[in-house]
């Protein structure tokens, strides 16, 4: 189970937890519920997996990030067309 921190993870706004962006991208995928930090692109639209370029500073950080969740439907057709 992961440990979840606040301050990094999520923030309190009364009896509200508002989850950051970094929670988000290491979630992998929108969600869908329309949340304030939302980094993914369109936002709210759940299972998109595009990431805002802001939050991901070089090309080459998204597509290490892509690729690390499995998001990388270029290295996944590669992989077909090599039989793996």
């Amino acid at each position: 189970m992961k440990s979840y921190k606040e301050g990094i993870h999520y923030n309190m706004d009364g009896e509200r937890v508002v989850f950051t962006a970094l929670f988000h991208l290491e979630r992998g995928q929108c969600c869908g519920n329309g949340c304030q930090h939302c980094p993914f692109d369109p936002k709210h639209k759940k299972g998109i997996t595009n990431v805002q370029h802001k939050y991901l500073s070089t090309q080459e950080d998204i597509v290490i990030f892509k690729s690390k969740k499995g998001y990388d439907n270029t290295q996944r057709k590669n992989n077909k067309q090599r039989g793996k």
